[in-house]
């Protein structure tokens, strides 16, 4: 019953939320376009699965995914898992959590690999490319670009150095990299790092880095527990403009082999 009526205010707030959506679109529709609507019928219904389905998907947000994030975490980073029964650590030496670094490894590669907003610009890039850019070539790139960043930022949230440094440094590699990547792979690279951080990896890295700077000792959830998201967004840009100049360098490389043999 409590589900119920909590999944009752969700569904209030989602369609409170998606009424303006629906109040433009109509609004352009009707009033600039003067057109009436095509297939009202199929567009009011698949308008209810949406506001449906964002209501569930926030729901489960709300009872798996941000706690099951926080509670990997918490354990991970739990003084006795880290440094043993005795484990008592005032402050954290970055060392000892090599578990924590691969974990947020392998949720930002898992996540990613299922993020539906990857898999619709890699089968758009793969259309669009007569499929010369694969579908999974693209999002195992980017996942590994996404899991390196993420255990990248748990071990800042760990050493408690600060982001400023990591997200500049990344966008100086990205600045020089878009100076000598292929011209036609820089947009898709862009657009690679912002299509990772949507539904699916945003809860669990969140979760992640709130219950690993509450956990750490000598950090603070309010200014370490978030940024993780900035790594996500950052490093798959860098891992999709590199894979793009190494296989510049094969092509370019294998059309000079039989030339010089």
């Amino acid at each position: 019953m409590t589900f119920l009526i909590d999944f009752g205010k969700i569904l209030i707030a989602t369609s409170r939320d998606v009424l303006p959506i629906i109040v433009l679109i109509t609004g352009f529709q009707l009033l600039v376009l003067r057109q009436q609507i095509p297939h009202l019928r199929r567009v009011i219904v698949g308008g209810v699965f949406v506001v449906l389905g964002l209501a569930l998907f926030l729901a489960g947000l709300e009872k798996a995914l941000f706690p099951l994030g926080k509670l990997m975490a918490e354990q991970l980073s739990d003084p006795a898992f880290i440094y043993g029964p005795d484990g008592g650590a005032t402050r954290a030496d970055w060392k000892a959590y090599g578990w924590v670094y691969f974990f947020g490894a392998m949720i930002g590669f898992a996540t990613t690999i299922a993020e539906p907003a990857l898999i619709a610009v890699a089968y758009k890039a793969n259309e669009v490319s007569a499929g010369t850019i694969g579908q999974w070539g693209l999002r195992i790139t980017v996942a590994i670009g996404v899991a390196v960043g993420i255990s990248l930022g748990t071990f800042r949230i760990v050493s408690g150095t600060p982001l400023y440094i990591y997200i500049l440094a990344g966008y100086v590699i990205v600045v020089v990299q878009t100076m000598f990547a292929p011209k036609n792979i820089i947009s898709l690279a862009y657009d690679s790092g912002g299509v990772t951080t949507s539904t699916v990896t945003v809860p669990l890295v969140a979760a992640l880095g709130l219950g690993l700077s509450a956990s750490v000792p000598g950090r603070n959830p309010a200014l370490d527990g978030f940024g993780l998201i900035a790594f996500a967004s950052l490093f798959p840009i860098i891992t999709v403009l590199g894979y793009a100049q190494w296989a510049h360098w094969y092509v370019n490389r294998a059309k000079k082999s039989p030339k010089e043999g």
